[in-house]
């Protein structure tokens, strides 16, 4: 999946018009776009939508509170009766936490009657100094994991930074060295790396620029916070014609020659991490 729209689940409107941009994934927001006083009609908001949407359309995500609020528990609770495709779970520190959320899913999807491992997890796994101490140290894992996605606004909180860097899209050291440790975490899970929103809303030119930096780095997708960044997005993250031309003659080059380990195409050297990028090209090619 290339990309994911942030929709708060108290807002019927914004429910409903979400699944009309395309995206890949639709996340209803327990978390930082509803109001304390709401939280628990978001719930029954969000459980309702999961029961009568289309599940033809995008998959359907919820992010829940973080641990630390006391609200985790109770938000799935509610949501997994409506047996979501998936959870977004912030303020994700390493493994520990990762587990334990797999564990409070491995019950409710029992109490549900659903098939084991079925909801599946995407993580905002760097907004806090601890986070991304933890995932250098020991990259988050687990077979429920389809992605980790960095966070910039909580950590810049945590850090006491002022901003996240001089101008939108451009970023002090420590705000890179999040979104590389993300970057490379979701590698080593073998999980897609999904890039953080873009606040500028009405700058589309910048978010394409941050997009395509992104992509260039390695990452998979991007979470967007507004319907008109999702064709954005899309048009980064997916492969063009001429990407997918070259992936499929490379396969095919090496599938024509299994024993060779480096070969030529175009009068340019192939070796084996050329075949490894020409599969993954392949493995995007339409979200």
């Amino acid at each position: 999946m290339r990309s994911f729209l942030f929709v708060p689940a108290d807002s019927e409107r914004k429910l409903a018009k979400g699944p009309a941009s395309g995206p890949d994934g639709l996340i209803l927001d327990l978390e930082d776009s509803v109001a304390t006083d709401r939280k628990t009609i978001a719930r029954d908001m969000a459980l309702a939508y999961l029961k009568s949407a289309d599940r033809a359309g995008p998959k359907l995500y919820v992010r829940v509170n973080a641990l630390d609020t006391g609200l985790t528990l109770g938000d799935l609770a509610i949501v997994m009766q409506g047996k979501p495709d998936g959870i977004v779970f912030p303020k994700c520190v390493g493994q520990a936490d990762l587990d334990l959320m797999s564990n409070y899913l491995d019950a409710l999807e029992t109490r549900e009657g659903m098939e084991h491992g079925k909801t599946r997890i995407l993580t905002i796994a760097t907004e806090s100094a601890a986070a991304i101490l933890a995932l250098t140290a020991a990259p988050a894992k687990h077979a429920r994991l389809i992605g980790h996605s960095w966070g910039g606004e909580d950590l810049m909180a945590d850090l006491g930074a002022l901003a996240k860097g001089p101008s939108p899209g451009v970023y002090d050291d420590t705000f890179k060295l999040a979104r590389t440790v993300n970057l490379m975490a979701s590698v080593a899970a073998g999980v897609t790396a999904y890039d953080t929103v873009y606040p500028d809303i009405r700058n589309i030119e910048g978010l394409r620029m941050e997009a395509r930096d992104a992509r260039r780095m390695g990452y998979g997708g991007k979470i967007a916070i507004h319907p008109d960044q999702v064709a954005i997005i899309h048009e980064v993250f997916t492969p063009s014609e001429a990407e997918i031309d070259w992936a499929n003659r490379v396969i095919a080059t090496f599938e024509g020659n299994p024993g060779a380990g480096v070969l030529t195409m175009d009068g340019k050297m192939l070796d084996k991490p050329h075949l490894v990028l020409a599969r993954r090209l392949v493995a995007r090619k339409g979200g």
